[in-house]
């Protein structure tokens, strides 16, 4: 329990930074209001709240991302880690002390993102409850991504990745705006090879009460956070090393 005290200096750093935690929880907000619209006004079905919140949830999670990396990655650009090391924190309690403080945030994004689709028709019910929990292994994933890239790149650099590559990736390839089916191919292939389709469909089936469909997606997205964050902290430990010699 090392790290709770760098978890709580985290969370303070986390919460000083208001603007970027609104975009983070406004924006997501703003497109599902947008396309909610959208479905209103045209006879079709393409945009059905059931359908669309929980691809909104995760799209909204790879905003965390952000977040943790730029964390991490300012805190390397600055003396304050490296007086860090000397302290008897080992690379796990690192990580965990920059990852613990974001996981309540992102449940919290994920509880706002379904209190807005019910004012669109989607029912709060247990469902929903179960498609919450079913978010966190996709918290942990982001989270874990941004992590990577703050072990790696400089704060400017996390930002081009985590901030435009990695949400344009998880919008594209995981269906939250069109059927894979339609376009297919290697693009469908190369979709479900990542972890960002599983996770909208995992949380499809909480939300459906499909619960039987859940977990074929969400080892997918387990299994992926548990990789990534493994390597994330083999990654910090190297740099602890380099870093102290």
């Amino acid at each position: 329990m090392r790290f709770l005290e760098f978890s709580s200096r985290n969370r303070k750093e986390i919460l000083r930074d208001p603007i970027n935690l609104a975009f983070g929880i406004g924006f997501p907000l703003v497109l599902l209001f947008l396309l909610s619209a959208i479905q209103a006004n045209i006879p079709v079905n393409i945009f059905e709240i059931e359908k669309l919140s929980p691809g909104i949830a995760v799209f909204g999670l790879s905003f965390i991302s952000l977040f943790s990396g730029t964390l991490i990655a300012k805190d390397r650009s600055t003396s304050f880690l490296m007086r860090l090391f000397t302290s008897p924190l080992s690379a796990s309690d690192f990580i965990l002390g920059y990852a613990v403080p974001l996981l309540p945030m992102a449940i919290v994004q994920s509880v706002i993102c379904f209190i807005a689709a019910s004012f669109f028709g989607l029912s709060l019910n247990v469902n929903v409850v179960v498609a919450i929990i079913v978010l966190i292994p996709a918290a942990v994933l982001f989270i874990a991504i941004g992590l990577l890239a703050g072990s790696i790149f400089n704060d400017k650099q996390v930002g081009g990745i985590c901030g435009a590559l990695l949400t344009n990736l998880s919008a594209w390839l995981s269906g939250t705006w069109f059927d894979l089916e339609l376009v297919g191919g290697t693009f469908k292939k190369i979709a479900n090879a990542l972890p960002f389709v599983h996770a909208v469909d995992a949380t499809k089936a909480a939300v459906a009460g499909d619960y039987s469909k859940i977990f074929p997606d969400l080892w997918w997205v387990i299994g992926y956070a548990t990789i990534i964050m493994i390597i994330a902290i083999i990654v910090f430990r190297k740099k602890m090393k380099s870093d102290k010699v």
